[in-house]
């Protein structure tokens, strides 16, 4: 099912969607689904139109792919800013947090591009990772990866880097802020390479930015995706990615905190 489809599902600030089980991830669904999800219900919650400009998510529990309860809550619209709660819900239990900051355009001097795109292979020189039923997420089955950086998870090469060239593998009608959302977690946690078999990891925290205003993404158009290990020990990582559009522009900053089982 087209991810934009699922978002489609979202019609209010408090909603049900049903999750298809071809967006699992292990015993829990893709966290950059339930990441759209929630940022949806959240946009309906405003009463104006202000960017994205944070996102914050912490993964409670896991959550299966069947209905679940969406909520969003306005907690102040200040003259620039809005603050919103965001909430997942599944069988009376809470299974996602996200908190949210929205806030318009400001007047100042201070100007700073992003980062420029660093050096990557053509995606037709990289390493394409296949979709393998059972063995690689059921989700991934919907994106096309090239990797550029890093190696292939449980090769176990001890990489900090991982990374590469991404998209959807069946064009979207359009690519929102919520599918970025999507694209930026669709890789696999940069450190899987270290393992020398598969071992599970998740996803306890994830901080993401978002320059605006947003780059535009055409549906068929591959990202750079950029990842990096900055410190791994006692079972938890903390990493931080880049996401690049086509055209060399910075379209998003994220920080993840990761269980490593392995």
């Amino acid at each position: 099912m087209l991810f934009s489809k699922l978002l489609g599902e979202v019609s209010d600030s408090v909603c049900d969607v049903e999750i298809a089980e071809d967006w699992s991830q292990g015993r829990s669904t893709f966290g950059g689904l339930v990441a759209a999800f929630i940022y949806e219900a959240m946009r309906q919650s405003l009463s104006e139109d202000r960017p994205l400009r944070e996102f914050n998510i912490s993964f409670v529990s896991p959550v299966a792919p069947t209905k679940l309860t969406i909520a969003s809550e306005l907690l102040r619209e200040g003259g620039s800013v809005s603050q919103v709660l965001g909430r997942a819900i599944q069988q009376g239990e809470v299974k996602a947090t996200a908190f949210a900051s929205f806030g318009k355009a400001r007047d100042t001097i201070i100007n700073a591009s992003g980062e420029a795109t660093p050096e990557a292979k053509a995606p037709d020189q990289c390493i394409e990772m296949p979709y393998i039923k059972g063995v690689t997420p059921e989700f991934t089955q919907h994106f096309n990866y090239y990797y550029a950086y890093g190696n292939l998870p449980f090769s176990g090469v001890q990489s900090r880097e991982m990374g590469g060239w991404v998209r959807f593998r069946q064009p979207e009608p359009a690519i929102t802020l919520g599918h970025i959302l999507g694209l930026v977690d669709a890789w696999p946690p940069a450190t899987l390479s270290w393992v020398k078999a598969p071992a599970p990891a998740s996803t306890l925290t994830w901080s993401i930015q978002f320059p605006q205003p947003t780059p535009s993404i055409q549906p068929d158009e591959l990202c750079l995706y950029k990842a990096y290990v900055e410190h791994a020990s006692e079972g938890y990582a903390y990493t931080r990615s880049k996401l690049w559009n086509a055209k060399g522009e910075l379209v998003a900053l994220s920080q993840q905190t990761v269980t490593v089982f392995g």
